[in-house]
């Protein structure tokens, strides 16, 4: 993987030993069995990472209960990290508890492609969802002014872990979809034998559809 070049979707997330403020970590054995979010920040000490921190922690119980562990990393040391994580429990009363990585040298962020040619040695906002068995599954990059929505993240990780336990798809915005509200769709028909059974599932109440091609049920 070239310098600067984001992972591929469906590629295994590289392996990596890191530095974080939690002690050493190899990334992803240490997560084996389990989902993670790994998000990179610009730098600490910077107001839209802060409110960043606070919400990621804010929701940490709701992303431990789907099985999933969060991720910090940046370029800055370690002791960086310690004293920002420090200040943002001292001065705004949030214990931030999810290790953040120290990625002084800058091969994290290079490997993941995580370090713009145009902003210097910054990383940019980058999330990395991985799932239990260490697949890179969604890559979402931001510039360095937008801060994140972690409630998206959140949704798409209960969104993949769904279609993979279930073999379906979620529609736009699942699982508050307007038409559809939280049902799940499922995969288009790939042969006529398939497109006659779901026309005869639909017609038994099984399944609902808008046409062969466009089926839906409960989730």
């Amino acid at each position: 993987m070239s310098e600067f070049q984001m992972p591929t979707l469906g590629e295994k997330f590289p392996e990596m030993e890191v530095k974080t403020t939690h002690g050493m970590k190899q990334l992803p054995g240490d997560y084996a069995g389990k989902w993670f979010v790994l998000f990179s920040h610009p730098g600490d000490f910077t107001p839209v990472c802060t409110t960043e921190f606070i919400e990621f922690q804010n929701r940490a119980a709701d992303f431990k209960a789907v099985n999933c562990e969060l991720i910090g990393a940046s370029v800055d040391q370690v002791f960086s990290h310690i004293k920002w994580v420090d200040w943002i429990e001292e001065k705004l009363n949030v214990k931030i508890e999810f290790p953040v990585i120290a990625d002084e040298l800058g091969r994290v962020a290079n490997q993941l492609g995580m370090i713009h040619s145009g902003k210097g040695t910054n990383t940019v906002r980058a999330v990395f969802i991985v799932d239990d068995k260490g697949v890179i599954r969604i890559v979402l990059y931001y510039p360095q002014e937008i801060g994140r929505n972690i409630d998206e993240v959140l949704r798409a990780v209960k969104a993949l872990q769904k279609t993979d336990n279930d073999g379906v798809a979620t529609p736009a915005n699942w699982p508050n979809n307007k038409i559809l509200s939280d049902r799940v769709i499922i995969p288009p028909a790939p042969d006529e034998q398939t497109k006659a059974k779901r026309l005869e599932s639909a017609a038994k109440g099984e399944i609902e559809c808008y046409d062969w091609w466009f089926c839906h049920k409960a989730k």
